[in-house]
């Protein structure tokens, strides 16, 4: 599967679950990853809990319901390779201009995963990435 492809053709929710050091667990909204030449995904993250989470655990979880009817989208096994705060990059590949209110002082990080493994939405399949 072409995840480059697939997200530029797809609209959807995307979750991302995390869990710090001890297991808790975290889940959090996000837009669709960008997903780079070398097949690692990237997620512009704001400094939060998710963002924290990953700092004491890097794996998790993200999950893509594709919109419309019925169940369609993918569940990945992520795991964090890196993380840059350039400003000039991030603001090349937000897809959202205006920020909500309050976010306007908040700093943001490119966030990028190794995909340790990819599954269809519902049951078990595994995608061939």
């Amino acid at each position: 599967m072409d995840l480059a492809r697939y997200f530029n053709e797809h609209r959807g929710t995307g979750v991302l679950a995390t869990a710090d050091a001890t297991g808790r667990v975290n889940t959090a909204i996000y837009s669709r990853p960008h997903v780079f030449a070398d097949k690692s995904l990237g997620l512009i993250m704001r400094d939060r809990l998710s963002r924290k989470n990953i700092h004491e655990n890097p794996h998790a979880g993200y999950l893509f319901r594709e919109e419309g009817e019925g169940y369609h989208g993918l569940r990945l096994w992520l795991k964090m390779l890196d993380e840059s705060d350039d400003a000039e990059r991030i603001a090349e590949l937000s897809r959202r201009k205006k920020p909500y209110s309050g976010e306007e002082s908040e700093g943001k990080y490119l966030v990028r995963f190794a995909i340790e493994k990819g599954f269809v939405l519902i049951g078990g399949e595994e995608l061939e990435l």
